[in-house]
């Protein structure tokens, strides 16, 4: 059976934010100080629920509240991440799916409104049928997205495209196929785990559909 559907995570997967996240998150631990933090240290601390992983590198929400401080980080966030393009890749594999009449979706953590006003500013909203994100910025799992746009879709078969362990979650909640890139907010390391392919770089992307689509 051929795939009927695609789902894209977002942040590190179609949009190029690494480098925002991670000075976004060195500010904010200086002011707190917590000291730096290296993109390798990022790339291996980094997960879901994002409160779990700001508790591993010492923030304390004994002494802070998290809602505050998810809005902090979504204004600096949101003026660290303006000219943020998109993966290389990207852009060949969104004609690639389009040019074959495939429905693509975007699901992400991000807040909705954050979301779509992201992926308009890219000038990619019109590969997508629908956005599928959360209603504040505590980001603690897009699992119940998936599962509800499943359960709604009823899609035939699936393919999951992202660039960490909680989209391979997300995905197998999903009953999606998933395929993991390389570049985003985990390192390949802790993509291994979920036994699913990783790939470089998305654009490696339309190879490996065509070899898995059929």
């Amino acid at each position: 059976m051929k795939y009927s559907h695609i789902v894209w995570d977002f942040n590190g997967t179609i949009l190029d934010d690494l480098n925002p996240c991670i000075d976004v998150l060195a500010s904010m631990m200086n002011k707190r100080n917590l000291g730096c933090i290296s993109k390798e240290e990022y790339l291996a601390v980094f997960g879901f629920p994002i409160k779990s992983y700001y508790e591993k590198l010492g923030f304390d929400f004994s002494k802070e509240d998290y809602g505050i401080m998810a809005n902090e980080w979504s204004k600096l966030y949101k003026a660290a991440a303006e000219d943020c393009g998109i993966c290389v890749g990207v852009a060949e594999a969104l004609n690639y799916f389009k040019s074959l009449g495939l429905p693509q979706y975007i699901l992400s953590a991000t807040e909705h409104g954050m979301l779509t006003e992201q992926v308009t500013s890219l000038g990619i909203d019109g590969y997508f049928t629908e956005l599928l994100a959360l209603k504040d910025f505590h980001a603690v799992s897009k699992v119940s997205l998936g599962k509800e746009w499943a359960e709604k879709t009823k899609p035939d078969r699936v393919l999951f495209i992202g660039d960490t362990v909680h989209d391979y979650e997300t995905a197998a909640a999903m009953g999606a196929e998933c395929v993991l890139i390389a570049a985003g907010h985990q390192c390949r390391e802790r993509l291994k785990v979920c036994g699913v392919p990783i790939l470089n770089s998305a654009t490696e992307l339309i190879e490996f559909f065509n070899q898995n689509n059929i």
